[in-house]
């Protein structure tokens, strides 16, 4: 399985070189970050009804559709690190189902927050969680050329800064919002852990290649992808046609 260590990109690109990876639907496992920092919203979602885009434009954030499911999500550039990973259909861990693959896939992340020294567990359908709290959330589609997921593993918790963004319908829900995070979220710091974005990596390297019994090759995206990327960055993840279709 290719490893790909990516840098920081605007979420258009990030979105772009995803399904560029599942359009090329080579096994691969991919790590990146956001810059800016960015609002994600779920295929089924409508920009306008989840983001206040004036707010995002004065921050300078971000503002992008996934291709996948679920809901809106904050990506601040220092406060986590992003995976990615594409299985043909033909991989064990691809299995029949988005449910049955997110089981073994998450594994990846338990396995990696085991190898810091953090007990985690997989809970729900697509989450991640330590002592009831979630840390990582995933999401995922089923394309013609295989199955890509991808989610988030917090290194910090910053819901003011993520509800000034998301729209909520007024202050006193938004309190009460943000109080509810801090109940049902954390993050690395949070559990006292002050580790690099190069150990987070590391980390995921070695938790995906035990679940998945697959040897990790560092590698980068080929020309091709990267062509395709910036295409489908420039022509449908940059474009209000893709992000306001809803």
């Amino acid at each position: 399985m290719r490893l790909i260590r990516d840098t920081y990109h605007p979420a258009p690109y990030n979105m772009a070189l995803d399904e560029a990876i599942l359009r090329s639907a080579v096994p691969t496992f991919r790590t990146y970050s956001w810059e800016p920092s960015a609002v994600s919203i779920g295929y089924f979602q409508s920009i306008e009804e989840e983001v206040d885009l004036v707010e995002a434009e004065r921050m300078g954030v971000d503002v992008v559709r996934r291709i996948t499911g679920g809901g809106a999500v904050f990506h601040d550039r220092d406060g986590e690190v992003t995976y990615s990973i594409v299985l043909p259909y033909g991989h064990p861990a691809a299995g029949k189902s988005a449910k049955e693959s997110y089981k073994v896939l998450c594994g990846g992340i338990v396995e990696a927050l085991g190898i810091l020294g953090v007990d985690a567990e997989f809970a729900g359908i697509n989450d991640v969680v330590v002592d009831g709290k979630k840390i990582s959330g995933s999401a995922q589609t089923r394309k013609k050329w295989g199955v890509l997921q991808h989610g988030t593993l917090l290194y910090d918790l910053k819901p003011e800064l993520m509800f000034s963004l998301l729209r909520v319908p007024s202050e006193k829900i938004r309190d009460k919002m943000i109080a509810n995070i801090y109940e049902r979220v954390t993050s690395l710091r949070h559990l006292g852990l002050d580790v690099s974005r190069k150990e987070v990596e590391d980390a995921f390297a070695k938790g995906f290649s035990r679940v998945l019994g697959e040897n990790m090759e560092p590698s980068e995206p080929t020309e091709e992808e990267i062509e395709m990327a910036e295409r489908i960055a420039e022509e449908k993840y940059a474009s209000k046609e893709w992000n306001f279709r809803r």
